[in-house]
């Protein structure tokens, strides 16, 4: 395929908020596609160019476009746990619903990789899925405990979740919830974190 409106896309992709101006004043498409059919707006998301991306905004990009790995601009502030772009974007109304490649949505992402700001936020300022499941069967609290290290970000994560009205007692695909997980794996602190009592329960 080839790429339209290049001069729109490069300028995203580097991060150039007054080139992505001038492009689309002078008539370039705001949902371009490249040859991954990334659009402007995913490679200012991908590039954490907060200016390009609020140009873009600006001019009606779709912050749900997704390319041919299912990526999006929005799906890509979980990955990167950027606050700055996930505001930038929450202007665009983006669908918090959009799932990845592996069924998740950003929130997933975003707690297996510790970005306690980014989830603090997201959960804060967005009225997103905190018990969604993706296609391996997981939440994002079982993905914290799962895929993360256990450490400092980890058990913050997990007790913002858990704040956030998660559901600790949701299994994966095996049955396996995540204390059990987090007792499998050593994780003290977090094993305490999910068994302490909640709303007066025991």
């Amino acid at each position: 395929m080839t790429p339209h409106d290049p001069a729109l896309l490069d300028a995203a992709r580097e991060g150039d908020a007054d080139a992505v101006r001038s492009a689309l004043a002078a008539g370039a498409d705001p949902e371009a596609r490249d040859d991954h059919r990334r659009t402007p707006l995913l490679l200012a998301s991908l590039g954490d160019h907060v200016g390009a991306a609020e140009a873009l905004v600006a001019a009606g990009a779709d912050p749900n476009a997704q390319d041919d790995r299912e990526d999006s601009p929005w799906l890509v502030t979980g990955v990167t746990g950027s606050v700055a772009m996930m505001r930038a974007l929450l202007p665009a109304r983006p669908d918090l619903k959009v799932r990845n490649r592996f069924g998740g949505i950003a929130l997933i992402p975003a707690s297996e990789r510790g970005h306690v700001d980014y989830v603090r936020a997201l959960l804060n300022e967005t009225d997103i899925d905190v018990d969604h499941v993706n296609r391996l069967g997981w939440t994002a609290l079982l993905e914290a405990v799962i895929l993360g290290d256990g450490g400092r970000a980890h058990q913050e994560i997990v007790q913002l979740l858990i704040a956030a009205g998660a559901s600790p007692e949701l299994p994966d695909g095996d049955g396996v919830t995540a204390l059990e997980h987090a007792e499998r794996r050593g994780f003290t602190e977090i094993a305490g974190l999910l068994s302490a009592p909640r709303d007066g329960r025991p």
